[in-house]
């Protein structure tokens, strides 16, 4: 059975990465610079913005699913969340970024965390 709370966070996610997505896709500079970083890459951003309409889309529609389909989304979401996770790392290593990309990189790494807790609850 899959628990009520995990439902849950899977409509929270789909808010979140919708927040965030619609902006991204429609506004990228504008968005970027307002979280402060200097550069900008468009396409880049819009990229990002897909997957996050993708994931965040799939949250929502499969929120009633079987404990099946959370698991493969669960799987989905771990994959996405540590890549993206290791991605951020390694620019704030390589190329820095603003105060922003921290939080960015706590988001992400608080969702992969609760995706994994999920994911272990359901083995």
């Amino acid at each position: 059975m899959v628990p009520q709370s995990l439902r849950f966070w899977f409509v929270i996610h789909f808010v979140i990465d919708f927040i965030f997505a619609i902006p991204l896709m429609i506004a990228p500079v504008w968005l970027l610079t307002l979280f402060g970083f200097e550069t900008a890459d468009p396409f880049t951003a819009r990229l990002v913005g897909a997957a996050l309409l993708g994931i965040g889309g799939e949250s929502l529609l499969g929120w009633n699913g079987t404990i099946e389909a959370f698991r493969a989304m669960l799987n989905l979401k771990i994959i996405w969340s540590l890549a993206a996770i290791a991605g951020i790392i390694l620019t704030l290593i390589f190329a820095g970024g603003p105060l922003m990309a921290y939080a960015i990189l706590l988001v992400f790494a608080a969702f992969s965390g609760l995706w994994m807790y999920y994911r272990f609850l359901l083995r």
